[in-house]
């Protein structure tokens, strides 16, 4: 406070590419000064207490940097802001990619591609995770309309875009390959059907719901039966008559009749009787 109470007035001077390219050569000496006088160091491993006590630094200082802001006095982003914060970003952009040197292409491992696999599956939880409420707007005919159009002009530069192609006929060797190739998918299709799903039951809670409408199917179904049994109940199914159902029941009547009038009883104590009157003429 002392030291600026002390200066008087200056006269702003203009900053020129002279001063500019002074103060550009001042930097680079201090840098290189700064080098020259850091001596021999003897490296130290990097052990888990470090790597601990490195996160809490990094933690205490995020709390110590939030804590020492104040309150700010919020302010609308305007189209103005809008439109300047885009032309930074692009000569940011234009700036960064002069500055770029000759760079040494590597090839695309395997396990690059994982990597980056990866990450986009990782990106794309997160942005699902970031992403905020929406406020759906209806489908109009309109935007219907547009959508188709944009498809079509899609599909014809697609098709434009494409060159011509060498028609090759279809051998028999063609054929037999795929053949082959339906039934060797078939084949696992089966095998991975039977080794999944057959043979397994699908396992369905049995809520309070569901047992109600069984109840429901079963008094249902009993309705049913004993409706359908009143309707047929006094009717008759007409049948064929032929030699054999008309022997078959002359049969069965003459048993009835026979079981009826005794006669059977009859015949057996007649032949009871024959028995005897044998067995005596023979010991007589």
């Amino acid at each position: 406070v002392l030291y600026k109470e002390s200066v008087g007035t200056g006269t702003p001077t203009p900053i020129t590419p002279e001063m500019e390219r002074v103060k550009r050569n001042q930097e680079i000496c201090s840098s290189v000064l700064y080098k020259e006088n850091v001596g021999k160091a003897t490296p130290t491993p990097v052990t888990p207490e470090m790597e601990r006590v490195k996160r809490n630094q990094e933690i205490i200082s995020s709390v110590l940097y939030k804590e020492n802001v104040g309150k700010v006095t919020p302010t609308p982003i305007t189209p103005e802001m809008e439109r300047v914060r885009r032309n930074q970003e692009i000569i940011s952009s234009v700036l960064y990619k002069e500055n770029l040197g000759r760079a040494t292409p590597t090839p695309i491992t395997p396990e690059m591609e994982r990597v980056k696999r990866n990450q986009e599956h990782i990106s794309s939880v997160v942005y699902k995770e970031g992403l905020g409420k929406a406020t759906p707007t209806p489908v109009t005919p309109e935007m219907e309309r547009v959508k188709r159009n944009q498809e079509h002009v899609s599909s014809v530069l697609y098709k434009e875009h494409l060159a011509k192609g060498t028609p090759t006929p279809m051998t028999p060797e063609m054929e037999r390959a795929k053949r082959n190739q339906e039934n060797i998918s078939s084949v696992l299709y089966s095998d991975s059907f039977r080794k999944q799903v057959q043979g397994k039951a699908a396992y369905v809670l049995d809520t309070p719901e569901m047992r109600r409408v069984r109840e429901t199917q079963k008094h249902i179904s009993t309705v049913k039966y004993h409706e359908d049994f009143e309707k047929s109940k006094g009717s008759f199914t007409p049948v064929v008559t032929d030699p054999i159902t008309e022997r078959v029941k002359k049969n069965m009547q003459d048993f009835s009749d026979i079981s009826y009038r005794g006669i059977q009883r009859r015949v057996v104590e007649m032949e009871r009787k024959r028995v005897d009157q044998d067995q005596e003429t023979l010991t007589g």
